[in-house]
């Protein structure tokens, strides 16, 4: 491999008519409302009968396990949520005007082990759950008559995930109407062959599916619009011949005089609009969302992203959002990629499947980098805990089961879809599959020094390492046969283990997860690897082995946001080293990681008793001045600031501070006084650049209702409303703890209220929960109708307090 990888691309983003259709060809309706669903194994789930009378009525996306009891019986691995199995059925008419068109079900996501009927006849079983997948529903329809669509979703193995899953059509399903001739599923993609200040040469490649049985005579047109201006600013126009019953794939090269570039900083996106013509009418449209930038991945220097060597500043994240499961709407991953990336994050890694659409479509438009990512383990399941995270007797179950089957298919899949993402710059085949004696084991184990426990050493009885080289070769052989443009990776557990096997050889970039030592070592030894932290630690000296190394291009932080599963011992619902909490509300450790990351000045001050381990310095203490008279307390300082100065009650409290860069923190010792505490972060010339301020608190004496937008898209819109409980001069009241009742009037819904609270195993299905730390968070959602929405707050000790947005129609 060449010590300097170029890749250059333009891609795609979304189809509009008028929502993102996820499918991107043909006429593509959203399918979600008005299903039918019963948590049972239900005999003749898919019968024509009306069988489903009693069942619930819901709209998809829809996680039947976050509507469950948390208990300590079910698996710590998964939260202590349940599984089971489900079905979904929905009645639906097709006019006979559609007679004549193909008619397919789309699904962006299913956990999972489902099957789909239409009309009492199977088409189809799916049983990873992270993957999307259609399916062509014609020879089944009856046109001009009800239609019964019915899915059977199998999640009865509850333990297959070494974190929280969910349960049931947890996406966004559509309905898809097409000519007989149309585009394939996915099948626009583009990349830039060449690109300077003066022009970009934009490839377009365009998969048509002829369904018929004679020769189809197309016109293919591609053009570049300006979405300033409207104005079509590239085009191309090709006829082409499609084979009876056959996929037929045109190329086509579009220059782009002058082009603009999407960046981290200006991610700035071009649409890109197909139309298909036969006998001079358009038969499908596709418009997408198309950026232009040149990466470039450095055995020595690094990363660089249109030319500008970059360091990634990436976290980890799974796909649920607390009290929401894995139905997250698009509004709410908005607010928490937007928080990530306003301290300084500039890169995701989907952990350790592939996400909804909507998160990448949203990269795309905040300019976040993605590295996308397949499975989490490949032939053999890895160790899931049941009782503690790490501890007791581990259960075995996982998509292993049918990894053989199904593992190809499934990574082709994740690249057909979602190549067509500007902010995808990594392509992901495995997470931890080489974790030593987890499953695979290698006789340099015996003696090895790892950064991960080998589990005894050397097993004969277990799998040999040696096969991951071959499956390596295989999944890195499928990338590029649909993508060149980006470089394959994985992220390696046990690198020394790995390095004896063909595994690391077969990628264009190595991703090694919290085994920084070994970065110098292999740097030596393989001199030609491209490096970076796949997933790290969060402390100082984690992110020192990036910062210092010109080689290792960056990090990814184990985690970005708290999420469900992984748990601890009970009571726990997840694992919390996120710099967000559940709620997506920045944590202590989130103010340390910005004044690490940020270019804006940025300081943050929290406190704690004075530890008995006199040096002990923490990344999550809490921003509370609430103690004993003249108990002395620590004071921890997370800034970037040259200079900081702590103030009581207007007094200076000891010397300034400069940074410590040998753990990122700066404190002072000091009795408690009660009062106004504030740190004042300077420049080097004295001037006050950034200030942070904490207050003691008194009793509770009301609520603060603050929202996020005070109007909302009447079609399923999200407000984000958040109360805090504070005393009568409105300081923080932080060891609140009352207990909220939300209550919604108008059309709208509450969706969950969240507090961040990791130990709070209580419902999440109804609209009473405490606060944590005298905060919580209401999801708010509109129902599809107009008009005005008082949400009210209540508690048994404090006033009522509401609030009233307006749902408006887009």
């Amino acid at each position: 491999m060449k010590t300097k990888l170029l890749w250059m691309f333009t891609i795609l983003l979304l189809l509009t008519f008028k929502l993102e259709a996820k499918p991107r060809f043909g006429e593509a309706i959203l399918f979600n409302n008005d299903w039918r669903f019963i948590l049972s194994d239900v005999k003749d789930g898919a019968s024509l009968d009306a069988i489903d009378a009693k069942w619930r009525v819901l709209n998809l996306p829809h996680d039947w396990s976050v509507e469950g009891t948390y208990s300590p019986d079910k698996a710590s691995c998964t939260g202590y949520l349940p599984g089971g199995i489900g079905w979904y059925r929905k009645t639906f008419d097709v006019s006979t005007t559609q007679k004549g068109k193909k008619v397919y079900i789309y699904f962006e996501g299913v956990y999972n082990k489902s099957e789909v009927f239409i009309n009492g006849k199977s088409v189809g079983k799916r049983p990873n759950g992270y993957v999307s997948f259609m399916y062509d529903l014609t020879p089944y329809i009856k046109f001009g008559e009800k239609n019964v669509i019915s899915v059977r979703v199998n999640h009865s193995e509850e333990q297959d995930s070494r974190w929280y899953s969910g349960s049931g059509i947890y996406r966004d399903t559509y309905l898809v109407y097409a000519s007989p001739v149309h585009i394939n599923l996915w099948g626009v993609y583009s990349k830039t062959t060449t690109i300077s200040d003066s022009k970009a040469n934009v490839d377009v490649e365009t998969t048509i599916k002829n369904t018929t049985g004679t020769v189809a005579n197309i016109e293919v047109t591609q053009e570049i619009v300006d979405p300033i201006t409207g104005k079509v600013i590239a085009f191309q126009k090709r006829e082409n011949k499609i084979n009876a019953n056959a996929n037929s794939v045109l190329n086509q090269t579009l220059t782009l005089n002058k082009p603009k570039r999407w960046s981290l900083e200006t991610p700035f996106l071009y649409k890109l609009r197909t139309i298909i013509k036969n006998d001079e009418q358009i038969i499908d449209k596709s418009e997408q969302m198309i950026g232009i930038r040149e990466l470039q991945f450095d055995a020595n220097k690094g990363f660089a992203i249109n030319g500008k060597w970059t360091k990634i500043k990436g976290v980890c994240i799974h796909h649920d959002a607390g009290t929401l499961g894995s139905a997250v709407p698009k509004e709410v991953w908005k607010r928490r990629l937007e928080t990530l990336k306003s301290i300084g994050c500039n890169a995701i890694r989907l952990s350790h499947n592939p996400h909804s659409s909507d998160i990448y479509e949203l990269c795309d438009d905040l300019g976040l980098l993605v590295m996308d990512e397949a499975f989490d383990e490949w032939e053999f399941a890895k160790r899931k805990w049941i009782k503690g995270w790490n501890v007791g007797v581990p259960e075995f179950q996982g998509s292993s089961s049918f990894f053989k089957e199904w593992g190809d298919q499934d990574l082709e899949t994740m690249m057909l879809r979602d190549r067509s993402h500007p902010s995808i710059f990594m392509w992901s085949i495995g997470n931890e599959v080489d974790y030593p004696n987890d499953p695979y084991s290698h006789p340099v184990l015996n003696g090895a020094t790892l950064d991960q426990p080998v589990y005894g050493g050397y097993l004969p009885k277990s799998p040999n390492a040696e096969r991951l080289g071959g499956i390596a070769k295989r999944f890195s052989a499928t990338v590029r046969k649909f993508d060149t443009s980006r470089p394959v990776t994985a992220a390696l557990a046990g690198v020394i283990m790995s390095n004896e096997t063909a595994y690391p050889f077969a990628l264009d970039v190595t991703g090694y997860n919290y085994t920084e030592g070994s970065y110098d070592i292999d740097h030596k030894k393989y001199p030609e690897r491209v490096i970076y932290g796949s997933e790290t630690g969060h402390s100082m000296d984690s992110w020192k082995a990036t910062r210092d190394k010109d080689y290792v291009f960056g990090q990814f932080l184990w985690t970005g946001i708290d999420y469900l599963g992984e748990a601890k011992a009970w009571p726990s619902r997840g694992f919390n080293s996120g710099l967000l909490d559940f709620g997506g509300f920045l944590k202590p450790r989130g103010y340390f990681r910005k004044a690490l990351w940020s270019s804006e000045p940025s300081v943050y001050i929290g406190t704690y008793p004075l530890p008995a381990k006199k040096d002990f310095l923490s990344m999550d203490a809490i921003a509370i001045w609430n103690y004993k008279q003249d108990e002395v307390i620590r004071v921890v300082c997370y800034s970037n600031a040259p200079k900081n100065k702590l103030l009581l009650n207007g007094k200076q409290i000891g010397e300034i501070k400069g940074l410590d860069d040998n753990t990122g923190i700066i404190y002072w010792d000091l009795p408690f006084e009660a009062g106004k505490l504030e740190v004042v972060g300077l420049d080097n010339d004295n001037k006050t650049i950034c200030t942070y301020a904490i207050v003691s608190s008194e009793r509770s004496n009301k609520m603060n209702v603050t929202v996020d937008k005070k109007t909302i898209n009447s079609d399923l819109g999200i407000a984000h409303i958040t109360v805090q409980v504070v005393d009568k001069n409105g300081a923080p009241v932080m060891i609140s703890d009352e207990e909220i009742t939300c209550t919604v009037e108008g059309n709208a819904k509450l969706l969950g209220l969240e507090s961040g609270n990791n130990s709070d195993m209580t419902s999440y299905s109804d609209n009473v929960h405490r606060v944590y730390r005298g905060k919580i968070l209401a999801y708010i959602q509109s129902s599809g109708e107009a008009g005005d929405i008082k949400i009210k707050f209540s508690t048994p000790w404090l006033p009522d307090a509401t609030v009233t947005i307006k749902s408006i129609k887009n």
